[in-house]
This record gives C-alpha cells, structure tokens and sequence, in this order.
C-alpha cells in the first residue's frame, strides 16, 4: 500500500475554490479506484496551505488511476475548473509508505502494510 500526499499552495482569497476543487475530487477519486483519505482546506495557522491524501496498492495502480481520472467527467472539469481559477499556486507530490504498524487503532482497519 502506498499513500499519496499532495501538499498545495493555495491563493488564501481563493479558498472557497479549493473546497470546491477538493469536493469534487471527493467524487471522483474513489470512483476511478483510489481510496480518498480526504482534502484538506486551511482553518488556522497557514492561511495557504492545504492537503490531499489517498491510497493505493501500488505505483502500477497509481498509473492506471490517473489515467481513469484523466478520462473521468468531472476529473476533466475539475482539471479545467483549476486551471481557469487559478487557485493553485504549487502543487508537490509524495508516495510514502506507512512505518508505524502494527498500532492500535481504528485506522489499523483502513491502513494495511
């Protein structure tokens, strides 16, 4: 298993759009077969700042996903939706691993090494 973590840079006066941008990826990531943790909006301390996270079995997976989404309804507006707006102003990408298992806990259901 293999989580993604984006980290975003966002324009502060254009939240509202990442929390648009982040709902509908709450749509489409799980339907093009990623299993969405959730995105992340600004509440306190860095007003710029924001996450998106999802796992999957492996890169091979990661690659077949992303090209569900690149053909996805909603992935294309949302792509299109991001770049008209011009909320985003730096996106980096992670694939990490988890370390800390086995620990207790609900998520020790979700999280399997």
């Amino acid at each position: 298993m293999i989580t993604c973590f984006i980290r975003y840079e966002i324009d502060p006066y254009k939240k509202d759009a990442f929390i648009e941008y982040a709902r509908n990826w709450g749509q489409a990531i799980p339907r093009c077969g990623a299993h969405l943790v959730g995105y992340f909006a600004p509440h306190e301390g860095s007003v710029s700042t924001a996450y998106g996270i999802y796992h999957l079995p492996d890169l091979a997976s990661y690659e077949a996903y992303r090209a569900k989404l690149a053909a996805d309804p909603l992935g294309q507006e949302n792509y299109q939706f991001a770049q008209r707006e011009k909320f985003i102003l730096r996106e980096e990408r992670q694939f990490l691993k988890i370390a800390s298992t086995p620990h207790a806990g609900p998520q020790t259901e979700l999280i399997k090494p």
